[in-house]
């Protein structure tokens, strides 16, 4: 089967998912709790969701599923794995604020192929294919140029549970910050990611991530000609809920440094 099928069908589910969240921010919709602290998910997630895994499992019905709402649906022993994020920035949409994508990824053995992120308000359509490239809106995008941390905008989010300080992502935060370097925390790291993929964010670095926040993500700064990976520097695997740290590339090695600047925290 082409990558290619994989993508239109990608990019229809995300439109229409994306369509869907448009229409309904302005709406009452019921609204429930799920753990860790302002961790929410409206009767839209799931609607939208539902959407998505229609439209996929029509046409892929052997494809395993890994979606944020409805878990993992193994229908098959396939080596494609869906990975959706229907609603990423449930806060921001129960706010009305209107920063939230719907993010779909496909991934091949474990190796992400596809990544499609729709932000549909801005009506912003980011995808990129294995070895393809990277676009927005069907133009091509690229990496920021920025060498220099100092000249750096970036962007970093917080895990649900960040009261308890996970890896210490409080204080690298305040590192960083003390740096005086302009940090953006918009609550979805699907735009964070699409944004480092677009030359608008130069870097951006959280923990406790899912599969379904930065699947598409990576695959789009890595197609623009960024780089993606652990805290450590290690390659970065999609299914591992720890580090992450995407760049444009040039300020890579930079990042990592400040990151793992253990001395500044006491450890």
């Amino acid at each position: 089967m082409s990558t290619e099928e994989y993508l239109s069908v990608a990019l229809q589910a995300a439109l229409q998912a994306g369509n869907h969240l448009r229409h309904g921010i302005e709406r009452e919709f019921v609204v429930e709790t799920k753990p860790g602290k302002h961790n929410f998910v409206t009767e839209y997630d799931k609607s939208a969701e539902k959407k998505i895994l229609d439209i996929i499992l029509t046409r892929f019905p052997n494809h395993r599923i890994l979606a944020e709402e409805s878990g993992e649906i193994q229908t098959a022993k396939s080596d494609v794995t869906w990975i959706i994020d229907p609603l990423d920035g449930t806060l921001n949409f129960l706010r009305r604020i209107p920063i939230f994508c719907v993010s779909i990824g496909v991934a091949i053995q474990e190796k992400v192929v596809i990544g499609v992120i729709y932000q549909p308000i801005t009506q912003e359509l980011f995808f990129a294919q294995k070895g393809k490239g990277a676009f927005l809106n069907g133009g091509p995008i690229r990496i920021s140029s920025t060498k220099k941390l100092e000249k750096a905008v970036v962007a970093t989010g917080f895990p649900y549970n960040v009261d308890q300080n996970p890896l210490q992502c409080i204080d690298r935060f305040a590192y960083m910050q003390a740096m005086g370097l302009p940090i953006r925390r918009f609550g979805s790291a699907a735009i964070d990611l699409a944004y480092v993929a677009a030359g608008r964010f130069d870097a951006y670095w959280e923990v406790s991530l899912h599969p379904w926040d930065m699947a598409a993500g990576k695959i789009l700064v890595e197609e623009a000609g960024g780089k993606v990976t652990h805290y450590d520097g290690s390659p970065h695997h999609v299914f591992s809920h720890e580090t992450l740290v995407a760049s444009n590339g040039y300020l890579h090695d930079e990042m990592l440094k400040h990151i793992n600047e253990k001395t500044r925290w006491g450890h």
